[in-house]
């Protein structure tokens, strides 16, 4: 089952409501409920423990499918775009793993310059999520790599339910016109853009959020910050998370 970690907004427009959102819904629920296509059922394929010292649950997956995240049509590539070891992140906007995830992959990103990520939505968590994750689509249209990271980092700033109301207040802090973010937030197009992440991220077995693909490998859940700059390190040495 789909979940964070280990585990009355103002709307869009008329096509919040449309069947383009609903098909988005029912796919969510259909991979809550489905078997997943590339997953070693929880068990840790390679012996990576995480920070609180319990091991991770990770598994290979084929070069093919981590190509296919690369063609996704919504990823953003914000931060290092010639770094050698490149990491995608799966995350959710409610998902409070992900938030701490955020923070540490910040950090990482000035500390290992070597590290390019990518992040991707994966909006799994409810209406709000996909509420929010509309206009984070328009976002990522309209802003600069640089601007959709400072997005993102705003719209992670305070606790709470993040639904598209606190992405519009982020979508406008970093400077965009909120009327033409609500344009782009309400095209039908979204729902294909989000059925394929979900189908992919099914494809790879992120059966939690964040789910986290470097070096051919996808963690479900976060290792945290010790573990995964471990992982880092030995793919920009050996070019897997861990070095024989």
């Amino acid at each position: 089952m789909l979940q964070s970690g280990k585990s009355i907004a103002k709307p869009i427009g008329v096509s919040i409501v449309t069947v383009a959102r609903l098909c988005l819904v029912a796919l969510s629920l259909v991979l809550l409920a489905a078997p997943l296509s590339v997953r070693a059922d929880d068990v840790a394929q390679f012996p990576i423990m995480a920070d609180d010292g319990q091991p991770i649950a990770n598994h290979s997956v084929p070069p093919e499918l981590v190509e296919h995240i690369e063609m996704l049509k919504n990823i953003v590539v914000v931060a290092n775009p010639k770094g050698k070891v490149t990491l995608y992140e799966f995350y959710d906007l409610n998902c409070p793993f992900c938030r701490r995830a955020s923070l540490d992959l910040a950090e990482l990103t000035q500390t290992h310059k070597e590290l390019r990520l990518v992040l991707v939505p994966f909006p799994v968590l409810g209406i709000p999520s996909i509420l929010a994750a509309r206009v984070e689509y328009a976002v990522a249209k309209m802003a600069s790599p640089e601007n959709f990271y400072k997005f993102h980092h705003i719209i992670y700033g305070d606790r709470g339910v993040i639904d598209d109301k606190r992405a519009f207040a982020a979508s406008q802090a970093i400077g965009l016109d909120n009327a033409e973010v609500r344009k782009i937030a309400s095209e039908d197009a979204f729902a294909t853009v989000m059925k394929e992440h979900l189908r992919v991220g099914d494809q790879l077995g992120i059966q939690a959020t964040p789910g986290i693909v470097v070096g051919g490998v996808a963690f479900v859940g976060y290792p945290g910050k010790k573990a995964l700059t471990r992982v880092i390190e030995a793919v920009a040495k050996c070019g897997t998370v861990m070095c024989p």
